[in-house]
């Protein structure tokens, strides 16, 4: 998946840490550096299935996301060897049954953030607490994934990886930072998957992901952006289908034309697997092309079907 460019446009994973307390004693450290191999660091000990749960209801999730403090709940995880206790992208050995490599995200937490900046990187401030008191939905993150040069092509799920979901500003900035929930992962592999079983090109390419308040904040009533986005939540996605990676959404309908009938199309399929999956439920809408972009749907999963 081609790395997003300006001109282009459930509640935080906590899932069954045991097995990860069992692997910490077999795994040497951190891997800030993206993918590697399906082993163990250092080739110390053979890789492990992840438990089938960490991998989504599409069975394609690549890593779990959590705040230290919630993966170092059980006291096994409180050492100070313990490489989890280091934000940053973790390789414990854990592989997916293709032996791909499984991932641990252990995120910033929130509170590191100061006066609208996280170290060297400009994000703004998310909506006070009073929008949150109305919606749990609009609490702020929990925390942030750390992205450096080195480590922002590691695969978040089979077809996804973290660059692909960055705020598209501040390109020369790094480390940069994101927020992203898994269930929106799962949600684009399985309408992905869908696209493929009916014969249609799959291949989604994210327009945009996330994005900081601050980034925002500078569409706020143009292009029907939001002020209170999903995107500033990590849940939110706008994608279209691009087999030949021309950065244009594909003809789907087959009418020899790129319109927002094939954004329709696209948003019919997306329609479905929330029938199917209504723990995925949250946003979808179709939009035409402008001259800055081709058509394009929004889906994210808010947790309550949402439809404009």
């Amino acid at each position: 998946m081609a790395l997003p460019t300006p001109r282009m446009k459930s509640s935080p994973v906590l899932w069954c840490t045991v097995l990860i307390i069992a692997l910490i004693g077999t795994a040497a450290g951190t891997s800030g550096a993206g993918p590697a191999s399906g082993t163990s660091p250092g080739g110390q000990a053979p890789a492990r299935e992840a438990p089938g749960e960490w991998l989504g209801l599409s069975g394609r999730l690549r890593a779990i996301i959590e705040t230290p403090t919630g993966l170092l709940q059980n006291p096994l995880f409180r050492a100070t060897s313990s490489p989890l206790r280091t934000p940053g992208v973790h390789d414990v050995g854990l592989v997916t049954p293709k032996g791909d490599p499984f991932y641990i995200l252990s995120i910033l937490p929130f509170g590191e953030k100061k006066d609208g900046t996280l170290k060297t990187y400009r994000m703004g401030h998310w909506p006070q607490a009073a929008q949150s008191a109305l919606n749990p939905g609009y609490a702020q993150p929990s925390g942030f994934i750390e992205v450096t040069p080195e480590n922002q092509y590691t695969p978040v799920s089979e077809h996804f990886r973290l660059c692909d979901f960055l705020t598209h500003d501040q390109t020369e900035v790094w480390p940069k930072f994101l927020v992203l929930r898994p269930p929106l992962l799962d949600k684009l592999e399985l309408l992905s998957e869908a696209l493929r079983r009916r014969g249609l090109p799959s291949r989604l390419h994210v327009m945009s992901g996330f994005r900081t308040p601050r980034y925002n904040a500078l569409g706020v009533g143009r292009g029907g952006r939001a002020s209170h986005s999903r995107h500033m939540y990590g849940d939110a996605a706008d994608v279209f289908v691009d087999a030949d990676r021309d950065n244009m959404m594909d003809d789907l309908d087959g009418d020899g034309k790129v319109t927002v009938k094939d954004a329709r199309l696209l948003y019919a399929v997306a329609e479905a697997i929330e029938e199917q999956y209504p723990r995925l439920a949250g946003g979808l809408s179709p939009y035409p092309a402008t001259s800055a972009h081709g058509p394009f749907v929004h889906v994210d999963v808010r947790g309550v079907r949402a439809r404009w």
